[in-house]
């Protein structure tokens, strides 16, 4: 993986949530959880909401221009558009959401079906992208709400069986993930341990390698995400050397 001094080894995207309804009339994303994952909102414009199931059971959080929230992993989180909502995300652990961290709350018997989920939750190709993300958000709306509904009734028996049915679903995958963790952010807090160390020892020689990069966000049409159109950042170091990759 290509080396990142992005701070926390975090990743950003920018995001215009969904505006239009599902069934139950509210706009916004698609319903879903992060196994290893913490995601955080920083609101630029709009109002909104965003609709959580943790272990504090069911919570709606206003959003609005200049809201910061974030939310570790387990937390079930939908994304509500009130009105031209948009956001950068902040991701923990650069480049493990896109390797599966994350599972929709499409209806049980889906979700314990790896065969039924990967169809569920394909957008398939270029064609006809928009119907099937919307599609896609309907189906893990109508299992966010059955997870709700227990919920809020007292019965968490439906939430800790998704919990379990997520966890089988991504469990062969998960293997790489450590590699992950380890290559960006368990590797830039070492490496700030290392120049901690280096500047009680006397020595500031890192400060000649002082640098300015700029995140390069993804080009042409912006992509289908899970809570709405994305534009994605390239937020790497493309001028580092191998030597100081290895710093």
């Amino acid at each position: 993986m290509t080396a990142s001094s992005f701070p926390g080894g975090t990743s950003l995207s920018y995001l215009d949530v969904y505006a239009d309804a599902a069934p139950d009339g509210i706009c916004g994303g698609s319903p879903h959880m992060h196994l290893v994952s913490t995601e955080a909102y920083v609101v630029l414009s709009g109002q909104g909401a965003l609709q959580t199931i943790d272990a504090d059971g069911f919570r709606e959080t206003p959003l609005s221009a200049g809201s910061v929230v974030w939310f570790t992993p387990g937390t079930i989180h939908r994304a509500v558009n009130r009105g031209d909502l948009r956001v950068v995300v902040l991701m923990s652990n650069a480049g493990l959401p896109e390797a599966g961290d994350a599972v929709m709350t499409f209806p049980a018997e889906i979700v314990a079906d790896p065969t039924a989920y990967a169809a569920a939750a394909s957008l398939g190709d270029e064609g006809g992208r928009a119907e099937r993300a919307s599609a896609r958000r309907n189906l893990a709306v109508a299992g966010f709400e059955t997870l709700r509904d227990a919920v809020v009734a007292g019965d968490r028996a439906a939430l800790e069986a998704f919990h379990a049915a997520a966890g089988a679903l991504v469990r062969d995958r998960a293997e790489a993930w450590g590699d992950l963790v380890r290559e960006r952010p368990l590797a830039q807090a070492e490496q700030s341990l290392a120049l901690a160390a280096a500047v009680v020892s006397g020595s500031v020689a890192h400060l000649a390698d002082a640098r300015v990069h700029q995140a390069v966000p993804s080009v042409g049409d912006r992509g289908f995400g899970m809570c709405g159109r994305l534009r994605t950042y390239e937020a790497t170091d493309p001028d580092m050397t191998d030597e100081e990759n290895d710093r």
